[in-house]
């Protein structure tokens, strides 16, 4: 079954999360959305959560031959993180990646300047940090994305999406102190493939939804 657009498979995540709130398991909630998609989910979620919603700008790393293919990923200033297995069977090394990396360090550069703007970063400590996208094929990026979150020292990390991979999934249990995905289909193509509808994201989307929310 397909959800209809990120919104509703938001809405959808919202109502798990809730549970989980609504047990005491969610203390001091902040969402973070993975933009761009990630945003109209985490909208969704910091609404029913009554959290503040931000961003974290996390870059994948494509196949220089197929750009959607994630072969690792960068999250803030840290260093990029590989999937080695993914290397060592398309023959790639690291070196090879470098200028596929410098590019993608600037896009998430200019997307922080672009997102930020004035606007201090949150404030991660003793908080439940909430990192939600829009769903995981490799889970590269969302990994990248748990670990800069995790240096910063939250009470809880909690990695939320309407749609995974089976594998994805497991391998990112040990990144965070929970998963959940509401959908994993066992014959996952892309996730894309989940929704009915899934229209990229603009930059003036994602900067429209910061405002819309930022009283929060």
């Amino acid at each position: 079954m397909q959800f209809h657009d990120r919104r509703h498979a938001g809405r959808e995540l919202a109502e798990r999360l809730r549970i989980e709130q609504e047990r005491g398991l969610l203390p001091h909630p902040v969402v973070l959305a993975l933009p761009r998609g990630g945003v109209d989910v985490a909208r969704e979620v910091a609404r029913a959560l009554d959290a503040p919603l931000d961003v974290l700008v996390v870059r994948k790393i494509g196949a220089p031959f197929q750009e959607e293919l994630g072969v690792g990923a960068i999250a803030g200033d840290d260093e990029p993180l590989f999937d080695d297995d993914a290397l060592h069977r398309l023959g790639l090394t690291r070196r090879e990646l470098a200028p596929v990396v410098e590019a993608e360090r600037e896009e998430l550069r200019r997307r922080q300047r672009r997102y930020r703007q004035d606007r201090p970063d949150p404030e991660l400590a003793g908080r439940t940090v909430i990192v939600v996208d829009d769903g995981l094929a490799t889970g590269v990026t969302a990994r990248a994305a748990l670990r800069t979150v995790r240096r910063q020292g939250p009470e809880r990390l909690v990695l939320a999406v309407p749609v995974c991979s089976p594998e994805a999934a497991e391998q990112l249990r040990g990144e965070a102190d929970a998963v959940f995905c509401l959908r994993r289909p066992a014959s996952f193509m892309a996730v894309g493939l989940c929704y009915e509808e899934f229209d990229q994201l603009t930059d003036e989307d994602v900067l429209r939804t910061l405002r819309e929310t930022a009283d929060r």
